[in-house]
């Protein structure tokens, strides 16, 4: 599977509004993945797809969460929204059989992120933070640390997402704590704020 055939794919499930994220996160994901020296083809493939099950209807989100067996069944407890990473990367393991660990983890975990990302996984999550299409007070700082260091700038994104969801009331997925308490550990361990 090439990129733009990713793409197409993804094009072919999404609102134009969402496609036009879709393009705008493959592209600065790729940019992410030349400066960090990333798997530019893992990134390019993660990216174009990590929204493919965005738009998918909810209960066939939520029949895919009860029936795979490695997707955690707690996340049925959290807000619909978290729910396309998982999903999405089951889906393009079953229906386009990548069975590349860098990719289907870079899918599962966007919009969350993980103890233990990857470069990949870190590349696809920043790069849905910050590609040029997301206007809120936080992402110009995300922006200006995504050109200084990778590990920074997604453990400001994981804080500022946390604040927002707290802000707002809203459980917060432990794989998030744990993201960022593990970037953080790891800053403070080299000497960072």
């Amino acid at each position: 599977m090439e990129v733009d055939y990713a793409l197409q794919k993804s094009k072919a499930v999404l609102p134009t509004k969402r496609y036009e994220h879709v393009e705008r996160v493959t592209e600065t994901a790729l940019k992410l993945a030349e400066r960090y020296q990333a798997d530019s083809y893992n990134v390019g493939i993660a990216a174009a797809l990590h929204d493919y099950a965005k738009h998918m209807d909810k209960s066939l989100l939520q029949h895919w969460i009860e029936t795979a067996i490695d997707i955690p069944k707690d996340l049925i407890h959290y807000h619909h929204e978290l729910w396309h990473g998982p999903v999405g990367a089951k889906m393009i393991q079953h229906w386009f059989m990548i069975e590349n660990r860098d990719i289907l983890n870079a899918v599962r975990w966007h919009t969350t992120g993980r103890a233990g990302m990857g470069l990949v996984e870190k590349v696809v999550f920043l790069a849905d933070y910050i590609e040029p299409g997301r206007q809120f007070d936080a992402v110009y700082k995300a922006r200006e640390l995504a050109q200084q260091d990778l590990d920074q700038a997604c453990q400001y994104a994981l804080k500022q997402s946390i604040l927002f969801l707290i802000g707002k009331k809203q459980p917060i997925y432990p794989d998030t704590f744990q993201a960022y308490n593990e970037l953080t550990r790891s800053i403070k361990k080299d000497g960072g704020n």
